[in-house]
């Protein structure tokens, strides 16, 4: 075993070869994750030789070595790794490393067992699976950063190394429930209200006896809890997993070439242990990890997936992990179809992405994830779709000119707020209420018309969109009430969904109706929500259909709203009244929607939306199951076609294009199922 070097092996000016495919410089990459540590070195050279040859560069590693990196407390082991960067460089394949404190070696678990979850059973955690350290022991945070530090003073200049990824999906949000986190808890809230009497105001904790005199009474919560507890753990726990994720930040940029990346790989707008928006800031981009489970490739919920990813930081994104086939978790682990893992690959790129990875390259002969898919098999040749994964690396290799510096433009924008979120799921009062089926509903309605739909924080600048939708953003505070009415006034396109502006930032129900403190400008109100058994019939301008699992009663107070949809015979309170208004607001208007919509009516809701906010389509109409995407910049206009009907359909473009999957000028492209078609526009708008 070695001490730790505090210089790299490699300098800069030794090296013979630097390679560029860094963001910025080469728009479409392709790799694999890879664990060196967990095969012969002699047959490194295979691997990444046959890595090479399938058109991969960019390669993740590490992420999970931290006993093969330090075997024990202060002794290092770095060989294998720089024989390993040094090959990648010799085979032009750029560097990701990973930090390994998702999985702390036994040594570490054995010597400090402080640094191990506490689960809310009050049992730690034992060792031998991964994610199983506390992210607010503060030995664990200075074990953490002393492996990243070291990492960084070692890797933070070598030129094969583009960036970094910190961790490995952070832990699964998973919280420690000992009494020094409690104690963290109660300090942080004590910084936020100051005194305990501002606490128990805004939490009403007179109800039910909650009342605080001390700080140290306050609990953790597990379980159904007082709602402004419950919201201040959660933010709590975005907090600690901010500063876990900063620890490292620190001292691997002050080591680290400013040129070199450091991103964490989330996993997707299903997962909501915290809130994505702050702990994603100070990363370069956001990178995420894409599996379907057990199913097929949904484009509908896995692009707005990927456009929630995307709209984090509100640029292009990595897909840093992808199904390779199969994965060995879901509850039927079937595989992709032929030709489905490439349209997945483009899909994404479609969506932002300007990387794809597998995981992995090929599984370990042992381990909890053994049987979960791979490129090779377990006896290093290439599995059935390793030739389809390779086709798309070759296509992105031969198109990625036409995508440096592009990025998706949308004028269409859906609000996502893990708060509402979190809030309606501890209250939803209808165990069928689904915050993310509704919003997939209106997302998936929405950019089949628009072809391209934003999601983002709706504390982010609206200015850019016609259309913003809100589909049920339950806490509205008086500032960002603000922020939508300002937007609106202006001329944009306010959309509301059920159960908005019920709560303030406390997750306390407001003195006001909702929409809360936009009602004046919405010209109406809701008079009483209910949870619904049946559906119930609607009709009016969007035609008819049914509302289902929630309905709200409302009320046009002013002259000039007008009533889109009325209930019909219900349940005597809703006959006949309001289900959607909407009034002109300044330049722009505000619109309620007071009720689950029916696929049908969603559809003549969407369309309606479309045309009162003048969205015009990029590419202009297609037929239903073609799916278009748009990227653009730099002078340029890519358009991506996937086909993801099971029939052959032909499309005719809006003008010639250049094919570049084969490099000829087209007017009409012919795509069976999973199909694609990537057509350079010469005439962009």
């Amino acid at each position: 075993m070695l001490l730790v070097l505090s210089q790299p092996l490699v300098s800069a000016a030794e090296t013979p070869h630097i390679p560029t495919q860094i963001p910025g410089r080469n728009a479409l990459l392709m790799g694999a994750d890879w664990y060196p540590e967990q095969w012969p070195e002699s047959r490194w050279e295979t691997d990444v030789a046959m890595m090479e040859a399938a058109h991969f560069n960019v390669v993740r590693v590490a992420e999970f070595a931290w006993s093969t990196m330090e075997p024990t407390e202060g002794h290092y082991e770095w060989g294998w790794l720089d024989r390993a960067i040094r090959l990648f460089e010799k085979h032009h394949i750029a560097v990701v490393l990973g930090t390994p404190t998702a999985t702390p070696p036994a040594w570490l678990t054995q010597k400090y067992p402080e640094t191990l979850r506490v689960e809310t059973t009050g049992q730690r955690v034992p060792h031998g699976n991964r994610a199983h350290g506390s992210p607010t022991s503060p030995k664990y945070l200075e074990l953490c950063r002393q492996i990243a530090e070291v990492m960084a003073k070692r890797y933070g200049h070598d030129p094969a190394v583009v960036g970094w990824q910190f961790d490995n999906e952070y832990g699964y949000g998973q919280m420690s429930y000992d009494e020094g986190t409690r104690k963290q808890f109660q300090a942080w809230l004590r910084a936020k209200y100051q005194t305990t009497s501002a606490l128990n105001e805004h939490w009403t904790t007179a109800y039910w006896s909650q009342t605080y005199d001390d700080w140290s009474e306050i609990p953790i919560p597990v379980g159904g809890n007082n709602p402004g507890l419950m919201l201040d753990w959660k933010r709590f726990t975005t907090y600690a997993w901010t500063g876990y994720q900063q620890n490292q930040i620190d001292v691997i940029r002050a080591s680290a070439e400013p040129r070199q990346f450091i991103t964490g790989n989330f996993m997707g707008m299903w997962f909501d242990a915290f809130d994505h928006y702050p702990i994603t800031k100070p990363l370069t981009f956001v990178a995420w990890d894409d599996y379907v489970g057990t199913g097929h490739l949904n484009p509908v919920a896995n692009g707005m997936s990927h456009d929630t990813m995307r709209g984090l930081k509100r640029q292009n994104f990595w897909e840093i992990e992808t199904q390779p086939g199969a994965v060995n978790w879901a509850g039927v682990n079937n595989f992709l179809d032929k030709g489905e893992i490439r349209a997945m690959a483009w899909h994404a790129v479609g969506h932002g992405a300007d990387e794809v990875s597998y995981w992995q390259w090929r599984s370990a002969l042992n381990g909890q994830e053994e049987i979960h898919g791979a490129l090779l098999g377990p006896d290093g040749t290439p599995a059935p779709l390793f030739d389809e994964i390779a086709q798309t690396a070759k296509e992105f290799a031969d198109a990625q000119a036409s995508f440096r510096d592009t990025g998706v433009v949308s004028q269409v924008a859906i609000l996502n707020d893990y708060e509402s979120r979190w809030t309606i799921d501890w209250q939803k009062h209808n165990s069928q209420f689904d915050v993310l089926g509704i919003a997939t509903a209106y997302y998936g309605a929405l950019r089949k018309r628009a072809q391209s739909v934003d999601v983002v924080s709706p504390y982010a600048a609206l200015d850019g969109y016609k259309l913003v939708v809100a589909p049920c953003l339950s806490l509205i505070p008086e500032a960002l009430a603000q922020h939508l009415m300002d937007y609106a006034k202006n001329g944009g396109n306010l959309v509301l969904g059920p159960r908005a502006g019920m709560k303030d930032e406390y997750n306390a129900l407001l003195p006001q109706r909702q929409p809360g403190f936009l009602v004046p400008a919405l010209g109406g109100r809701v008079e009483q929500y209910y949870a619904l058994e049946k559906s119930f019939p609607v009709s009016g301008t969007w035609g008819s259909g049914e509302v289902s699992i929630w309905a709200e009663q409302l009320k046009a107070s002013a002259p000039d709203a007008e009533v889109l949809l009325r209930f019909g015979q219900s349940n005597g309170w809703l006959d006949g009244q309001p289900a959607v208004i909407t009034r002109q607001y300044g330049k722009g208007r505000i619109t309620y929607v007071g009720g689950v919509l029916d696929a049908k009516i969603m559809d003549s809701a969407a369309e309606w939306m479309i045309q009162k906010s003048g969205v015009i389509p990029a590419f202009g109409a297609v037929p239903d199951g073609i799916e278009v995407s748009r990227r653009v910049g730099g002078g340029k206009q890519v358009f991506l076609l996937i086909n993801f009907k099971p029939e052959s359909q032909k499309v005719s473009l809006p003008r010639p294009m250049k094919s570049l999957l084969d490099g000829k000028d087209v007017s009409a492209v012919d795509l069976t199922q999973y199909g694609v078609a990537v057509l350079l526009d010469s005439k962009p708008n």
